[in-house]
Order: structure tokens, then C-alpha cells, then sequence
């Protein structure tokens, strides 16, 4: 047969991208292999694609160079959609305070709690994706976020078309998703249907702030922060970032708990261990083994930037590539946390790599504002999964034709 290359070449201009896209899901180690040999920078008409580490590392953190410009037709004044103005720099510092990082271990104890409950209750078989791993996600926000009296169908239904639409249905998605109008119709939908439930619990909290009433959610904090005219930061920003803390954490939690869930139930020779080590107490030596699994298959294995400044990829090597302003770059971090120069033996599973080096929170000023509740909250499910007798997997993970995981059937001994 011949390589990736060799087909890509001999495939007509309109046609590339398409067959890129299904390598890159599909068939990604073997191709990410023959790329970093031989063509680190794949140009195509729609977009350029960056697969060595520091390229990507360096289209992530050079926010001068490479912007978030795409995000802003989805997001609008959303801070995510900028890149170091005032508004980012301030609200995204504000939504990290809300989220104690000391409340980390009381969060884990919560997850595992959650986890096994659901888990217990399900008698021996469960369908993971709606009923485990959204689900504990969407109890946090409505236990530990403040998101009280909610419906966790709505809450689903709000962060599932967020995600789908700003992070899966871009022009360059086209090729793969031929419903892209209804996708941008549902957003606004849930949209609308989220701020209308904001509106009301804020105020609620308001009117329990002024009985003298003290919650100490996020949401709560937030419009207290906002009351004190302190900063550039009113009522209305807060209830605009509560949505945020739902959008963020439903759906991205659920489809990284899936993949790395099955990525360790498909290697036997790994599995044993990985549970070996989720039946300890300490649960540090097993994390390594969710985000190892998450090399593989990450949730996320691009992000998507425009160039801004004429900037030269693969610079020093012989296949140094200047990339011209306005052009669609993605830092193909998947292809990255396998590049052999940061990855020693990269098609090796190794659950002692340091996680520092891998892209699944992204990098540099737009880093996942969760990224300290996911590092625990991702491999917490997983773990109290791995804890069931005899755990297998008595399905494929279906993605129904889209981006994540919408079932995933599980059965172990009772």
C-alpha cells in the first residue's frame, strides 16, 4: 500500500482535507508517524497543520502570532474568545479565584462518592455516557455550583450544543457535519433557554443576599464579588460567566472520562495494572494510567487558531514552512504528544510520563479554566469504574456519527 503521503499527493486538492481528517481520527499513530518524518507541516487549502511539539507549543502560547479570532462568532464577548485584553486577563482571574483549588481534595472525595453511587445502584450493567460520566459532572454543577432546582436534561442540553457548536462545527467541519445550520439553531436555543434559568437564580441569590442569607457556591461568590464594586465586574458579567462554569464542565468531562475509560479496557496488558492501582487508596500512582490512555485518544486532539504575524513552523529542520496571516493553523497536539523528541518510545503506554508535557488542558494563557477539577474529576469516574469486579466494556463507543461519545455499555459481576 502506499503511505499517507504518497495517497495525499496523488488525491485531488478539494478531496485532502476530507481524507486527512478521517487519518487523523481514524488511523492517527501510523500517520502522525509518517508526518513527523517527512512532512511535520501538512498545508492544505483549508487550513495548515503543525505535528511537532514545540510548534504546537509555541502556536498555543504565541497569542500575538496565532489568535482565537475563530471562536468570536460562537462565543461573542465571551472572554475565551479573546486573547490578553483587559476583560480576559481580569474574568478569566476571577472565575480561577471562585474555584478554590483547596477544595480540590473535597471535590475528588465528592466525585468518588458520586461515582460509586450510580455505579452501585446500576446492578451490574450501566450506559456509561449518560448515565456516569455526564451525569457525575452534571451533579457537581448543580451540588457544588450553585446550579440548585436545575434539570439535569436542560443542563445536559446547554453544554452539550455549546461544545458542539464552538468547538465542532467550524467551516472546516463542513466536510464532516452537513447539518451545520440546525447545530448554530440548537446553540442559540440553549442559549436562550440557559440565560432565562440564570436570570432567575441570580435573582434568587440576590433577594437570600439581602435577607443576609451566606452561600459560598461559585455563583454566589460571583455576584457578591460583583456587588462590591471592587472591580470592572457587574451583575450581568457574573451571570454571563456562571454559564461558562456549566459549558465547561458537562460534555469536555464526559467525553475525556469515555476515552481514556475504553482506551484502558481495550489493552489487556495494561488493564490489570491499572486496576491494581485504582484499588489502592492513594489514588496518584492510577491517574497516570487515565491520561496516558487520554494520549491516545484525547478528547480534544487539536486546537484551532488564525495567524496574525508571518510566522515560520518547523524552522531549523528541512521542512521549514512560513505560514502568511489569516490562515487557519491547527496545533495537532495529538500528533504532538507522540512526536519522538519530548515522547521517548511514543507508541509505548506508559503510565509514568510526565503529564506537564501533554496538550489535554491546552496551554498558555487560554489553558482550560478547570483544568485543576478536571486533572481529578476525569480519572476519579474512571477509577471507581476500574473498582468493579470483572469491569468490561459489552459495546463499541458509539459516537453516532459525531464528535464525542453518546453511549458506551459497561457490564461487571455483582
Amino acid at each position: 500500500m502506499d503511505s499517507y503521503l504518497q495517497r495525499f499527493e496523488q488525491t485531488s486538492l478539494d478531496q485532502r482535507w476530507p481524507m486527512v481528517r478521517r487519518w487523523m481520527l481514524e488511523e492517527p499513530v501510523p500517520f502522525f508517524a509518517e508526518l513527523h518524518k517527512h512532512r511535520p507541516v501538512l498545508e492544505l487549502p483549508e487550513l495548515t497543520i503543525a505535528t511537532r511539539f514545540s510548534d504546537c507549543e509555541m502556536i498555543l502560547r504565541r497569542h500575538d502570532a496565532f489568535s482565537v479570532a475563530p471562536y468570536k462568532p460562537k462565543m461573542g464577548e465571551y472572554w475565551m474568545a479573546q486573547d490578553d485584553t483587559p476583560t480576559h486577563w481580569r474574568e478569566k482571574s476571577i472565575m480561577k479565584a471562585v474555584l478554590d483549588r483547596e477544595q480540590i481534595p473535597e471535590l475528588r472525595t465528592y466525585i468518588a462518592n458520586k461515582a460509586a453511587e450510580i455505579l452501585h445502584s446500576a446492578a451490574g450493567t450501566i450506559e456509561a455516557v449518560n448515565n456516569l460520566t455526564r451525569a457525575v459532572a452534571i451533579a457537581l454543577v448543580q451540588d457544588r455550583f450553585g446550579f440548585v432546582d436545575s434539570d439535569p436534561h436542560d443542563l445536559f442540553e446547554w453544554s452539550y450544543w455549546n461544545q458542539y457548536d464552538e468547538f465542532w462545527n467550524l467551516s472546516f467541519d463542513a466536510v464532516a457535519v452537513p447539518n451545520q445550520d440546525e447545530i448554530v439553531a440548537k446553540h442559540k436555543t440553549a442559549n436562550e433557554q440557559m440565560a432565562a434559568y440564570i436570570t432567575k437564580l441570580v435573582g434568587r441569590r440576590l433577594e437570600e443576599m439581602k435577607a443576609g442569607q451566606v452561600n459560598t457556591d461559585p455563583v454566589s461568590r460571583l455576584l457578591r464579588l460583583a456587588l462590591s464594586g471592587a472591580l470592572q465586574f457587574d451583575v450581568p458579567r457574573a451571570a454571563f460567566n456562571a454559564g461558562g462554569l456549566l459549558v465547561g464542565a458537562v460534555e469536555t468531562t464526559s467525553h475525556a472520562a469515555i476515552n481514556s475509560l475504553a482506551g484502558l479496557l481495550d489493552r489487556p496488558e495494561v488493564l490489570e495494572e491499572a486496576r491494581a492501582a485504582a484499588a489502592a487508596d492513594d489514588p496518584s500512582e492510577f491517574d497516570g494510567y487515565v491520561f496516558e490512555a487520554l494520549r491516545f485518544r484525547p478528547a480534544f486532539p487539536y486546537f484551532f487558531r488564525t495567524c496574525e504575524k508571518v510566522t515560520l513552523l518547523a524552522g531549523g529542520t528541512d521542512h521549514a514552512t512560513t505560514v502568511q496571516p489569516g490562515t487557519t493553523v491547527f496545533a495537532l497536539t495529538h500528533a504532538a504528544m507522540f512526536d519522538p523528541a519530548v515522547f521517548p518510545n511514543p507508541e509505548q503506554f506508559d503510565p509514568t510520563r510526565p503529564t506537564a508535557n501533554m496538550f489535554h488542558f491546552g496551554l498558555g494563557i487560554h489553558e482550560c479554566l478547570g483544568r485543576a477539577i478536571g486533572q481529578v474529576m476525569i480519572p476519579e469516574i474512571v477509577r471507581q469504574c476500574l473498582r468493579l469486579p470483572s469491569l468490561e466494556a459489552a459495546g463499541p463507543v458509539d459516537r453516532k456519527g459525531g464528535p464525542v461519545p453518546e453511549s458506551y455499555p459497561l457490564r461487571w459481576k455483582v
